[in-house]
């Protein structure tokens, strides 16, 4: 387990991480999400222990990252952001150096290096010179340099960052299978990935922590309207009065003007209302023949950028309330 109590790393006057605390379980893989600038790498480094936080306290696994350095960092492995590697060296000969400098038994070395190899499918290209590398196997050789030693916990800085989407996809499936056996930390800026992938989800802005919850529980929780998809055949152009047929209905936008004389409209009502059924019943009767219809889904992105605007406003609105007040005295 992960845990981290009123953290707060400062650069001079600068705030990076202000006073956040959170607590990721054992075998959870959770995401880290922020805008640029938002303190995600920063909280990743004091975990790493790569750098030390201000104030606050980190605990793996009960170890205080702070009192048991050692013994905290043999329990992490690291993916920074940008595949820092040496290219000199082959895949093969830079997860053996990692093994040495994670204090892998010698006698174990050469088995455990072979494992990790295996597991992140760098088996074929394994004595090519990194430099001759595909971005793809980069972060591959990335990957298996944190992966060896068999640490409790792996924390991931965009580890699909500039790949191409075949690429995108191995790293994802990879990822998923490796969350089966580890603790996972991820950083992204792909939020579909971090959906997909992540089974909680930490939101940081300007240092702050704004939401820690499932990417289903966000994007219910900042849903304010449902919308319904439905493309029809309607001859007589009765879509115009369907508003007057159904009062939970706030708005009708038609969308796209198909070549098959179909036409596409996104159907809006409060988020409490599911229109489907009362659209099932009264559109046949209004000669309007249904060619699908379904219900449009709120997205992890749509949450994120929900809370961040929340967020902005709230604090537009303290500002505002500060200077009201200054004004006055």
């Amino acid at each position: 387990m992960i845990e981290l109590k009123n953290v707060t790393k400062r650069y001079g006057s600068t705030i990076a991480v202000d006073d956040i605390s959170f607590e990721v379980k054992d075998g959870e893989v959770v995401g880290l999400l922020g805008p640029n600038g938002a303190g995600k790498s920063t909280t990743m480094n004091m975990i790493t222990g790569f750098i030390e936080p201000t104030s606050g306290q980190i605990l793996v696994n009960g170890n205080d990252i702070l009192r048991k350095p050692k013994k905290v960092k043999r329990q992490i492995g690291y993916m920074p952001e940008g595949v820092p590697l040496y290219y000199e060296l082959t895949p093969k000969e830079f997860v053996s150096y990692m093994a040495e400098l994670k204090l892998v038994k010698k006698k174990e070395r050469k088995e455990e290096v072979e494992k990790v190899l295996n597991e992140t499918g760098l088996n074929e290209v394994q004595n090519k010179l990194i430099r001759n590398l595909s971005r793809g196997y980069k972060q591959r050789v990335s990957l298996a340099g944190a992966l060896v030693g068999n640490p409790d916990v792996i924390i991931l800085d965009e580890p699909t960052v500039g790949l191409d989407p075949k690429q995108i996809t191995e790293i994802r499936t990879l990822i998923k299978k490796l969350g089966k056996k580890h603790t996972i930390i991820l950083s992204s800026h792909i939020l579909s990935e971090v959906s997909q992938i992540c089974e909680k989800v930490v939101i940081i802005n300007k240092g702050k922590i704004i939401a820690v919850d499932t990417p289903e529980n966000l994007e219910k929780s900042t849903r304010e309207k449902n919308g319904i998809s439905v493309t029809v055949e309607d001859p007589k152009n009765n879509m115009k009065i369907l508003k007057n047929k159904i009062k939970e209905i706030k708005s009708i936008e038609l969308v796209k003007d198909n070549k098959d004389g179909t036409k596409q409209y996104v159907i809006i009502s409060s988020a409490d209302v599911d229109l489907r059924k009362k659209l099932f019943e009264i559109l046949p009767k209004e000669d309007i023949v249904i060619f699908e219809l379904k219900k449009t889904e709120t997205t992890l992105e749509d949450a994120f950028i929900k809370l961040i605007d929340n967020v902005k406003e709230s604090n537009e609105k303290e500002e505002k309330n500060l200077n009201i007040k200054e004004e006055k005295k």
